[in-house]
């Protein structure tokens, strides 16, 4: 049993819905909730003076806090957490919503960029958030593989995939490789690459590293490790972050919040290792709640990110979407959204690919 479940289970009846009204208050308004305001609410009549005695004992439990000099309290992170595994009623998705989705794939295409594009945008709508989507890698077979030597410091993979797409991707290679030791690791991976997808290739080179550890398959690790696995680079076509709705963020905030918020989306711009976003996901099929500094992706700990994997025909994960915004995002209706968009992108992205 996790701390937070052991407080909770802990906490008698008054103690837990004084803490339950504080967080639902924070979460509607932004602001901090009162013992008078507790007393107009509660199911159990008691007086601000018991309410204030009750709201001392979570606070000294590090639940709730005062902000500033202000005599209501607001949950913690370690609050919100709490209350978020352990008292979020998640409600079912609403039709309005599921019928926004729904329009924005009402002409299906097989772009998979344009459709991610307007699903980021109609999630950035509906949740009046900010919009994240993780474009899916291309996971065909790989056909041949070519290293091309431009400069110094400067290298081009050429990949051939079996369903006939090519990928030209310009990558910083490891230090002191020569455009003979390229080609031996071309030469090496094409005779191991058959029906291979870039993702069985990087497991399969760490499994023949860990077996033998023989020069070439150290070198074809490490090309493959900087030239192909590459996320965030100019030209890759499928593989970016699509990020919709900075405008509704900004739009609602106080001016003390702009700031924060200036500085969330330069760490968006700024990640090279994109592949983080998906890492977050990657331990359960579910949505994913994650609440100021337990978001590793971004350096802000005012932020929550709701965010779920969507997956191929093969039950594999090839991406995410999410929504980001202020921790009191509501998170009860947001969750089903996430969850409802990452389930339709997954069919559309498996529909697609069985069209080609």
């Amino acid at each position: 049993m996790t701390d937070s479940a052991h407080i909770l289970e802990e906490m008698n009846d008054r103690s837990r819905e004084v803490f339950r009204r504080v967080v639902e208050g924070y979460l509607d308004s932004g602001g901090p909730v009162g013992s008078r305001t507790l007393t107009r609410s509660l199911s159990e009549k008691v007086s601000a003076a018991t309410i204030r005695n009750v709201m001392q004992d979570l606070e000294f439990l590090g639940l709730i806090e005062a902000p500033h000099v202000s005599a209501g309290r607001i949950p913690t992170q370690q609050g919100l957490r709490m209350f978020v595994d352990g008292l979020l009623e998640v409600g079912n998705l609403g039709d309005d919503d599921r019928e926004k989705i729904d329009a924005t794939v009402d002409n299906p295409e097989r772009n998979v960029s344009g459709l991610l594009d307007r699903v980021g945008s109609a999630l950035s709508g509906v949740t009046q958030g900010a919009s994240l989507v993780l474009a899916p890698k291309h996971e065909a077979p790989i056909k041949h593989i070519e290293f091309v030597s431009l400069a110094a410091d400067r290298a081009m993979v050429v990949l051939v995939f079996a369903d006939g797409h090519v990928e030209n991707r310009v990558f910083e290679p490891p230090a002191g490789q020569t455009p003979s030791s390229m080609r031996e690791a071309a030469n090496f991976l094409n005779a191991l690459i058959e029906g291979k997808t870039l993702s069985d290739l990087r497991g399969m080179m760490a499994r023949e590293i860990s077996q033998r550890r023989q020069e070439i398959d150290v070198l074809a690790q490490e090309l493959v490790e900087s030239g192909i696995a590459v996320w965030d680079k100019a030209g890759d076509r499928d593989e970016r972050l699509i990020v919709r709705g900075r405008a509704n963020l900004l739009g609602e905030s106080a001016p003390e919040d702009l700031e924060r918020i200036r500085v969330l989306f330069d760490d968006l711009e700024r990640k090279r290792d994109i592949s983080e976003f998906l890492e977050l996901a990657e331990d359960g099929e579910g949505v994913r709640i994650f609440i100021g500094s337990e978001n590793k992706l971004f350096s802000l700990s005012g932020s929550s990110l709701v965010v779920s994997p969507y997956m191929n025909a093969d039950r594999k994960i090839i991406g995410a979407v999410g929504v980001i915004g202020p921790t009191r995002l509501n998170y009860g209706r947001i969750v089903p959204i996430v969850d409802y968009t990452a389930q339709l992108v997954g069919k559309l992205i498996s529909d697609a690919n069985r069209q080609r």
